[in-house]
């Protein structure tokens, strides 16, 4: 009797669970994250009392513990770390630049070195400058104007496209490419404008290759802001002579361990299939990267802690990664996704948020056009959020390597028209987080992935 009185009662409670309406569960979500949320005072902790995390750095070190130990006070099934060898780059003092118009009158210039360049000699280096927009265009030039000169990239982020990841993405091969460009024509440094649609006095970094250049050919990259760049360009159109002064300090360490934070709730009915939401803990070292992506870190971690609460058993595994070094290598990615094809893991959907934190607007989907019109059914539930972005497109760089032709891949899209004017530089700091925005997109990423999770994949 005993026994049948057991089993009754958790037939009842788990009915319950699930015949709730989609609009209800969705409304707890919401209502949770907005009146006890934790993503923000998690954020606050890792901006302000550990600040920048560059990969191989202290602060990296200090947030995978911090964010292990967060994880396992929301009583999760299982937590755990990774191991994923990651760079260790070094930007060293301050940067310094100025144009010099003759000698001895200078104008002080705001630059920072890009992540992975080399450092100037230690006197810095002074020489005439050459201002293209184009890899084209520095090609046309040829060695005999470019060799013994700086390369200014000065091509702005497209300013009448509404999606401003677009923008970027159109300009950001200028600062990824352009010092291996530029040394085939003989050119002994690069200065790009920095990947920013407003104009300021905030130099923006990011990451640059050199592909397989010996280390003897390899010269300093440095971006400046989008301000000086706009003078240095006026300049240049006055006077062709006038010459640019710059050093940095940065330097290439050898490779250094490091770790992806995994947390994970056990399906209760397919313990052996996976749904992944996650951001990258790594950040630029200029501010605290709250932003980037502090903001995706502390809204995963919510999305498993708002299903406690409303007490959801999910019916797949659903895990939160916190990946390692996603700005300048990707290895945390890569890492998760070898080991995954390593155990024969069976992952269904992965979800990314690395936007900022601003407003959400919607998602993009990478899947098939099965799942892709399930989404789709869903509208109306998001549509009392104001949520009404659903388009196929990209996900995210740290999912990227799941990619088979039956996941999921989804990446969290808040409104787009600020991120840029914080990526990468000194000002992606907390101050620049609104509370409210930040809880609404955790909530909206625990709403897709209960959906996804109820209703199954095509």
């Amino acid at each position: 009797m005993l026994k049948t009185f057991t089993i009754l009662c958790c037939f009842i409670i788990t009915a319950s669970t699930y015949s709730q309406t989609d609009e209800a569960i969705l409304k707890k979500l919401y209502q949770t994250s907005l009146t006890n949320g934790k993503s923000y005072d998690w954020l606050n902790h890792l901006s302000n009392q550990i600040g920048s995390r560059l990969s191989g750095s202290l602060g990296a070190e200090r947030a995978v513990v911090y964010t292990k130990e967060e994880l396992e006070k929301l009583g999760l099934d299982k937590v755990w770390l990774q191991p994923a060898m990651v760079p260790k780059w070094v930007r060293g003092a301050t940067e310094y630049a100025y144009i010099e118009t003759t000698p001895g009158k200078t104008n002080t210039v705001n630059i920072c070195a890009l992540g992975g360049s080399v450092a100037t000699p230690s006197l810095g280096i002074k020489a005439h400058i050459i201002e293209v927009k184009t890899f084209e265009e520095l090609a046309s030039l040829g060695q005999e104007n470019i060799a013994g000169k700086i390369v200014f990239y000065n091509r702005p982020m497209q300013a009448d496209l509404i999606y401003t990841h677009e923008a970027y993405g159109g300009a950001v091969n200028q600062r990824y490419n352009g010092a291996v460009e530029a040394s085939k024509y003989g050119a002994i440094g690069v200065i790009v404008r920095s990947m920013n649609l407003r104009l300021d006095d905030l130099p923006h970094t990011g990451s640059m290759t050199y592909d397989n250049l010996p280390i003897e050919k390899r010269i300093p990259a440095a971006a400046i802001s989008t301000n000086d760049a706009e003078v240095l360009s006026t300049m240049l159109q006055l006077d062709k002579n006038i010459k640019l002064y710059f050093k940095q300090n940065c330097k290439q360490l050898a490779d250094v361990q490091s770790y992806n934070v995994i947390g994970e709730i056990t399906g209760s009915q397919f313990p052996n299939e996976y749904m992944v939401v996650g951001g990258h803990l790594d950040s630029w070292d200029l501010g605290d990267g709250s932003h980037d992506d502090g903001a995706g870190v502390v809204q995963s971690m919510d999305v498993l802690r708002l299903f406690k609460e409303a007490g959801i058993k999910p019916k797949h595994s659903i895990r939160v990664v916190l990946f390692m070094n996603e700005e300048n290598g990707l290895r945390g990615g890569k890492k998760y996704a070898e080991e995954a094809k390593q155990k024969n893991e069976n992952h269904l959907f992965a979800l990314e948020s690395d936007s900022g934190g601003f407003t959400p607007r919607g998602f993009s989907f990478d899947c098939n056009d099965a799942n892709f019109n399930q989404v789709l059914s869903w509208q109306p539930l998001f549509k009392p959020y104001l949520i009404h972005y659903f388009e196929k497109g990209k996900s995210g760089a740290d999912i990227d390597p799941l990619k088979t032709d039956k996941i999921v891949l989804a990446g969290l899209r808040p409104d787009s028209q600020r991120y840029f004017d914080y990526h990468h530089a000194s000002n992606d700091t907390f101050d620049a987080i609104n509370k409210r925005e930040l809880e609404l997109g955790a909530a909206t990423m625990a709403s897709l992935v209960y959906l996804f999770d109820k209703y199954g994949f095509k």
